[in-house]
């Protein structure tokens, strides 16, 4: 995926558009990196490793985290029993899921081209910043409570 950042016609950007390329792409290279590094290091594909981060791993730790803010263990147990259905319902493999999810996720992320966003920056602003003030939100709730 790093050949989207190389896809970018630099010469046609704005300087709006150019400073914020300038910020996102080396996230975007790091993140893609980390994630590549775990896929070599597990065996998995890079596409399941990113399935398994942006659609697992990151809403079970923010279903725990509500959980834990409301007292009251529903969403954790939910969101594993969705999952378990969802993986078990046919038969497909987990990598064949795991490719037409990605394909989906990049489906997504190219519809911000109509505002403007590249591929890189929705990548950004959609997988890292959103998570992240999420992430904030979420914390500065469990520290409000004890």
């Amino acid at each position: 995926m790093n050949k989207a950042v190389t896809e970018i016609d630099w010469d046609n950007l704005s300087k709006m558009e150019i400073a914020v390329m300038v910020l996102a792409a080396p996230i975007f290279a790091l993140v893609a990196g980390i994630e590549h590094i775990i896929a070599k290091l597990t065996g998995l594909t890079y596409n399941e490793v990113n399935i398994i981060i942006y659609y697992m791993l990151i809403p079970l730790s923010w279903a725990v985290m509500i959980d834990y803010i409301t007292r009251m263990p529903f969403l954790t147990p939910l969101y594993i029993i969705a999952w378990v259905i969802f993986l078990k319902k046919d038969q497909m493999a987990f990598r064949n899921r795991c490719d037409w999810a990605f394909m989906k996720s990049v489906d997504f992320l190219l519809l911000f081209k109509r505002i403007g966003w590249n591929y890189v920056v929705s990548s950004v602003i959609i997988c890292v910043i959103v998570p992240l003030l999420v992430y904030i939100e979420l914390i500065y709730a469990i520290i409000k409570l004890d």
